[in-house]
């Protein structure tokens, strides 16, 4: 982006017009945490700020097959996600405070459907779309490595 306030004004215009939403936010520079979910080891960075829960996996074109990302709560809640400006389709884990997964909901890419929890939760964990059924991870399944609150 350095490069546009060389150019002049017009053609700086047209390409960030041209190349799309250049300047969407993305959340990046996350922390991380390794968490397990079984014998699976998952990289999850952390949406623990409101605003990095607000932006999410937003915008993102890609996601690592056992990447995700882990948003915390200060409160038990039953915190509702949808998928507007989320061009990946993604699989939703909401997980009580003792770690064991409470519901799974398959959410589609670009959408406004709420996705709530069964019940209040603090913590959960976006995956690629069907990671979970694919490995054979369903409600109750523990995840490890939470962080404590």
């Amino acid at each position: 982006m350095t490069l546009l306030k060389f150019l002049p004004p017009l053609i700086a215009l047209a390409l960030v017009s041209a190349a799309g939403p250049v300047l969407a936010q993305v959340n990046t520079g996350l922390p991380s945490i390794e968490l397990k979910a079984g014998i699976y080891r998952i990289q999850a960075e952390l949406a623990d700020t409101p605003k990095a829960r607000e932006i999410g996996l937003m915008n993102r074109a890609n996601l690592p097959t056992n990447s995700g990302m882990l948003f915390i709560f200060e409160q038990k809640a039953g915190n509702c996600f949808w998928m507007k400006n989320t061009k990946l389709p993604l699989s939703i884990a909401f997980i009580a405070d003792d770690g064991k997964i409470v519901n799974i909901d398959e959410m589609q890419a670009e959408t406004t459907n709420n996705h709530c929890p069964t019940a209040a939760v603090r913590y959960a964990l976006e995956m690629n779309k069907q990671w979970f059924s694919d490995r054979v991870i369903v409600p109750g399944t523990l995840i490890q490595g939470l962080p404590k609150r």
